[in-house]
């Protein structure tokens, strides 16, 4: 078995560029640093980076390892906080991740039935593109990724779960009150927009709208990667969107913005993208049976 520590020493090095860099790091002499990486490639009968006066390369054996690497210390850094919680009765920590539409409109029914359950429980949320969760989930940064699925085949390594469907609509501010409650999106092609930015898979299905329409992208734009930003925007002057209807619930039910049907309009599938190597924690699990039963979904497999 590889000594975790000796897995630490190697990760420090790969941060570090070098081995007097992962010395300094550590605050350990650079032989030791030396020869534990030794020691690591002795074990394993493989090279693990060339070195040079520049620094270190990693070869693919040590591209492989320095990814488990850095999962062991994720677990690791975990934990000692998850046994102190399990001793007073706490779950967790959780780490998840997600884009900011699909954090919206499934983590808040679900913390509302875990609180409506009596349970106690450390959870860290973070907002991440799409680009990102993947390498973050393959590093245990995050346990669970909440994403928009169905929309191309997850990575060999990943498992995911659809959780709820939800349709996007035309948003709109008081400015338009006198627009219809149904509206063609050619007739709205001509509005002044609020379009996400960031080409991941929410600004794919909104471009989709408009090519399945046969309409270009709208010239009169502002590109924004904040879901807050936008609303704001078209709250307060005459700006229009499109936005999954549950990523804007609270503004529309005060009467702030208001959905317009599109006949055109997709939904968006959103669910929970986890690694596929991965044992879900007692927390994490949890979590994934409330969003199960909330929605009237299976549940992942875990």
């Amino acid at each position: 078995m590889i000594d975790p520590r000796a897995l630490i020493t190697f990760q420090r090095v790969c941060e570090a560029g070098s081995i007097s860099g992962a010395a300094r790091s550590l605050n350990i002499s650079q032989p030791s640093v030396s020869n534990a990486i030794s020691a690591l490639e002795a074990r394993l009968g493989a090279r693990l980076f060339e070195r040079s006066r520049s620094g270190i390369a990693l070869t693919p054996g040590g591209e492989a390892l320095l990814l488990r690497a850095r999962m062991i210390t994720n677990l690791l850094r975990d934990a000692e906080t998850e046994v102190s919680n399990a001793a007073r009765g706490v779950l967790g920590p959780l780490r998840i991740g997600g884009t900011p539409g699909a954090l919206v409109s499934l983590l808040p029914q679900a913390i509302r039935a875990l609180d409506e359950a009596g349970l106690r429980y450390e959870l860290n949320v973070v907002e991440r593109p799409d680009a990102m969760l993947g390498q973050m989930l393959r590093d245990g940064e995050i346990e669970l990724a909440f994403v928009t699925t169905e929309i191309e085949e997850p990575d060999a390594d990943m498992i995911e779960a659809t959780f709820s469907r939800d349709p996007f609509t035309l948003i709109v501010g008081r400015a338009h009150d006198r627009l219809p409650s149904s509206l063609a999106l050619r007739d709205a092609a001509g509005l002044q927009w609020v379009l996400p930015e960031a080409h991941g898979a929410f600004r794919r299905q909104v471009d989709a709208l408009f090519i399945s329409g046969g309409l270009s992208a709208p010239r009169d734009v502002i590109r924004c990667d904040s879901l807050l930003t936008t609303k704001t925007i078209v709250r307060s002057g005459p700006r229009v969107t499109i936005l999954p209807r549950q990523v804007a619930s609270a503004e529309l039910s005060i009467g702030v913005l208001r959905a317009i049907t599109l006949p055109e309009t997709i939904s968006r599938s959103i669910g929970i993208r986890r690694h596929r190597d991965s044992v879900l924690s007692p927390m994490a699990r949890r979590l994934v049976e409330q969003l199960g039963f909330s929605h009237n979904s299976v549940a992942m497999d875990t």
